[in-house]
């Protein structure tokens, strides 16, 4: 079982052009869209953010990410609501941004903080965003991407998942740029596109199986 995440909006479209797009890349993750008042009106209904949440929790716990203030308070009281308030947690993130983030963060089977940070994370500066220190000997290898649409959003979110299996640091190098490899938001920003050669650099005890991998999926066209 994997955290769900629950979207709240004060749009339904909104909540559920995310969820769909969220879910393209977090495909095992429960996401439920909770946008909008019941007669379509823009807002945010409290009834709506409690079933969601209950929908979404499949025994892993439930982040909840929002987009204005008052989407806020609603997914709170929701919390508050719940038989059980600490198995839903409300992240203080972007919601684009850090409903992506969470999702991949749930579909590589990380637990309910840890997809909260993912979520919170993705507002952050990538150069504010701690790493934990690279361990053992760096491995280096040079790819090309032949996939049609490069390292947008669902290979770096194929990617992400795959890497965040083995225990090692991933680095992703596009020209003078480099980004880390369990980010798909960091992925996504180098704008690597079909025709360019990427360099990833890897340490840790399982460096090598890493980068094994990483070449098995560039290979393969990410699956597309």
């Amino acid at each position: 079982m994997s955290v769900g995440i629950v979207l709240v909006s004060h749009s339904a479209k909104i909540a559920e052009g995310l969820a769909e797009l969220a879910a393209q890349m977090a495909p095992d993750v429960t996401i439920v869209a909770a946008g909008g008042l019941p007669g379509g009106e823009i807002g945010t209904d409290y009834d709506e953010v409690v079933a969601a949440t209950q929908r979404a929790d499949s025994g892993a716990g439930v982040v909840l990410l929002y987009d204005l203030g008052s989407a806020q308070m609603t997914a709170e009281l929701a919390v508050e609501s719940l038989a059980d308030p600490s198995a839903a947690v409300v992240a203080d993130g972007p919601l684009v941004e850090g409903a992506i983030a969470a999702a991949v963060a749930a579909q590589a089977g990380q637990d309910r903080k840890a997809v909260a940070e993912a979520a919170a994370g993705a507002g952050l500066p990538e150069d504010l965003v701690p790493t934990p220190p690279a361990t053992g000997g760096a491995e280096e290898i040079e790819l090309e991407l032949h996939n049609e649409v490069g390292l947008h959003a669902r290979p770096a979110a194929v990617l992400v998942r795959t890497l965040s299996a083995f225990d090692a640091e991933v680095k992703v190098r596009l020209g003078e740029q480099e980004a880390d490899g369990h980010s798909v938001l960091a992925l996504m920003s180098l704008g690597a596109r079909q025709g360019d050669r990427i360099r990833l650099l890897a340490s840790g005890p399982q460096a090598a199986e890493a980068l094994a991998k990483a070449k098995e999926l560039v290979d393969g066209n990410f699956g597309e």
